[in-house]
This record gives C-alpha cells, sequence and structure tokens, in this order.
C-alpha cells in the first residue's frame, strides 16, 4: 500500500507540472520572475547654444513662411477671401440645408447672392466715381486754393502760390501723374479679374464641398476628445463669424445711410458715395474711421469758407460712430467677441503690409478665427454647478 500511494502521489505530481528542482535552479527562477526596476531617466541638459539653434530653425522657417505668404499673394488672397466669406455664410447655408435645399444648389444659391450684392455695389457707384474722374482738374484746382491760406502760415513749409504753378506740384505735374495712377490701376486690372474668378470659383466650390471637408478635417484625428474638439472649433468659428459679421454688417448700414444724411446736410458732393465709404470703412477697426474722419474733415475745409462749419460734418460723423462703436456694438454683441484693441492694431498693421488693402479687411476675421481657436482649446475651469442633496 506504501509504495502503490507513493506511485500515485509521484503521477498526481508529474500530470499537475511539478518537477523537482535543485535549490540553485529554484533560486535563479525566482530572480528572473522580479521585475527589473526601471533604468533612471536621464534629462539631458541643453546648453545656450543648443537652444539658440533651436530658435534659429524655427525663426528660419518662419520667414520663409512669410515669404511664401507675401510671394503668393495673388492667389492666397481669394482664396482666403473666399474661405472667410464662407465660413461666415456657413449658418446661412447650414439654414438652407435644414430646408432641404442640396449642397450644390445651396453653394450656387449662396455664392450668386454675394456676386449680385458686389454688382449692384459697383453699379450704383460706378456713376459717382466716373463724376469724380471727370472733376479731378477742377477739384485739384480748388482744393489747392482753398488750401493755400492754412500752408502759407507755416513758415517752414516754404510753401507759396507759385509753388503749385510751376515745377513738380504743379496743376498739371498733379494732372500728369493722375494720369500715371489711371495708367497702373489700368494696368492692374486684368489680375484683380483674374483675383475676382478665383473668388467665386474657390468660395462656390468651398460651399459645396463644406459638409465633406469638415468630416474630413475631424476624421484626421484618431482619439475621440481630439474630434470631439474639433467639431467645437469648427462650430464656434462658423457661429463666431457668422453673428459678428451679420449683426456688424447692420449697424455698418444704419451708419452708412447716417453719413449719407450728414454728407448731404453738411453741403458735401456725392453724399451716397460718402456713405458707402462710412459703411465699407468701419469694417477696418481704428484705421477706417481715423481715415475717414480726415477726408469728411478735408471735403468739408474744401466745400465751406468757415473752417469751424467746415469741421462739422466730420465732427458729427465721429461722434455717430464713437456711439455705435461703444454703446450700441457692446450692447448688442456682448463680451464672447471682445477682442484686444492692441492685438487688432497689430494685426491690421501686419496684413496691410502683407496684403494691402485687402489684407486690412482680412486682419479682423483672421483675429476672430485665432481667438476662438484659442479660447476653445484652452477651456478655463468654470465652477460646476452643485446638485442638492
Amino acid at each position: 500500500m506504501g509504495i502503490a500511494n507513493g506511485i500515485r502521489k509521484q503521477a498526481n505530481k508529474i500530470r499537475l507540472g511539478e518537477r523537482h528542482t535543485s535549490a540553485w535552479a529554484r533560486t535563479l527562477q525566482e530572480e528572473a520572475a522580479e521585475e527589473l526596476p526601471p533604468a533612471p531617466m536621464r534629462r539631458v541638459e541643453k546648453d545656450g547654444l543648443d537652444v539658440s539653434m533651436a530658435w534659429a530653425i524655427i525663426g528660419i522657417f518662419g520667414i520663409l513662411g512669410l515669404a511664401a505668404v507675401y510671394m503668393m499673394s495673388l492667389i492666397l488672397i481669394p482664396i482666403t477671401l473666399a474661405v472667410v466669406v464662407g465660413m461666415i455664410l456657413g449658418m446661412a447655408a447650414e439654414k438652407l440645408s435644414k430646408m432641404g435645399v442640396p449642397r450644390l444648389a445651396n453653394a450656387a444659391i449662396l455664392s450668386s447672392a454675394v456676386a449680385l450684392v458686389i454688382v449692384l455695389l459697383a453699379n450704383s457707384l460706378a456713376g459717382p466715381l466716373a463724376m469724380l474722374a471727370n472733376e479731378a482738374p477742377d477739384f485739384i484746382e480748388r482744393t489747392t486754393q482753398r488750401v493755400m491760406p492754412y500752408l502759407e502760415r507755416i513758415e517752414w513749409l516754404h510753401i507759396t502760390p507759385a509753388t503749385f504753378q510751376s515745377g513738380p506740384m504743379s496743376i498739371d505735374a498733379l494732372l500728369e501723374n493722375t494720369g500715371n495712377v489711371l495708367h497702373v490701376v489700368t494696368t492692374n486690372l486684368t489680375p484683380a479679374l483674374v483675383q475676382g474668378l478665383i473668388f467665386f470659383a474657390a468660395l462656390l466650390l468651398f460651399l459645396a464641398s463644406r459638409v465633406s471637408l469638415r468630416k474630413t478635417i475631424i476624421m484626421t484625428f484618431r482619439e475621440r476628445a481630439q474630434r470631439l474638439a474639433a467639431i467645437r472649433v469648427i462650430n464656434a468659428v462658423e457661429q463666431a463669424l457668422g453673428f459678428y459679421f451679420a449683426t456688424a454688417s447692420l449697424i455698418y448700414v444704419a451708419l452708412g445711410v447716417v453719413m449719407t444724411v450728414i454728407a448731404y446736410a453738411g453741403g458735401l458732393s456725392m453724399p451716397v458715395l460718402w456713405g458707402f465709404f462710412a459703411f465699407l470703412s468701419s469694417f477696418i477697426p481704428y484705421l477706417g474711421i481715423t481715415m475717414m474722419t480726415l477726408a469728411v474733415a478735408i471735403a468739408g475745409v474744401i466745400a465751406h469758407d468757415g473752417v469751424i462749419i467746415g469741421l462739422m460734418p466730420a465732427a458729427a460723423f465721429f461722434t455717430v460712430h464713437l456711439v455705435m462703436e461703444n454703446l450700441i456694438f457692446p450692447a448688442v454683441m456682448g463680451r464672447r467677441l471682445e477682442i484686444n484693441p492692441f492685438v487688432i492694431f497689430l494685426a491690421i498693421i501686419f496684413w496691410t503690409w502683407m496684403w494691402g488693402a485687402v489684407g486690412a479687411m482680412l486682419a479682423l476675421p483672421l483675429s476672430l478665427i485665432a481667438m476662438t481657436i484659442m479660447e476653445e482649446l484652452v477651456i478655463e475651469e468654470r465652477p460646476q454647478p452643485q446638485l442638492p442633496k
């Protein structure tokens, strides 16, 4: 019986996989089973030369990027403008899609509406601009006669009536320069037409493929949290641009109507043109209102004999614009789209330097896009409401 029991126990050990091992082998197995401690992480210290090289590389690529943006302005300006306008019209496109309008028809309707507005504005301004071009010689002569008494008071300028009768500042020279300016404008007309065609084609294609572009951008991220952040950023940018420019357009249209009345009551010629310039310049913060006020002041001084009466249209326009920008606009928009004025000023200077007048108009929407993206990606911790126990 003892032998049988021993054989049975050994068979059970073999069946269960147990093996007789020596103490030395058992010790090796235990040491191998133990987890090795992780190797200590060594932080690579960088000296000043390494940091300087890294920043130099970043600076070189930044300069190359700015150079590319500047050199490709002929293509980038209309495409950027089309994307911005398409994002502004995003809310309108969404409403048309909910009404059952197909995407291609949706894009055709909105792009045609934009083209119709531009054509109507150009048609309404063609008459006043042609009249202004025809009256340019008389206007220059009246301006010279009107401004001369004020220039003569500044002795260090050494300007006399003879200055405008001969030399580079004579009337003939000014008219010749006006002809050169017109030649430059006509020379640049073909690139402007090409940019216009690129703008409308890019706007139509952007509105038509708006949904697919959104999906492509969202699906480029792998993590679910990143995709949700992309959806939130895109929606926030479209809502911010659409809400801002829809509200600003209504307010600035009212400002243009008020400026037309001011120009008509102040004795300025072509009041409709002044109203349009007031509407358009209001989309360029700080710089637009400054140039518009100076232009109205100069036109008023030229149109009237008294300086005080001549400055009244400019003072009235500046007061109305000040009230709208500081009282009406913040009351309607609230603080959710408030941007640092210094940042806007730097953006206007930068984009004006890069792309000229169109860059100055694009400075505000591009700043809004950057501000919205930063606010959505860097979400501040907000206090959560406490539920009742």
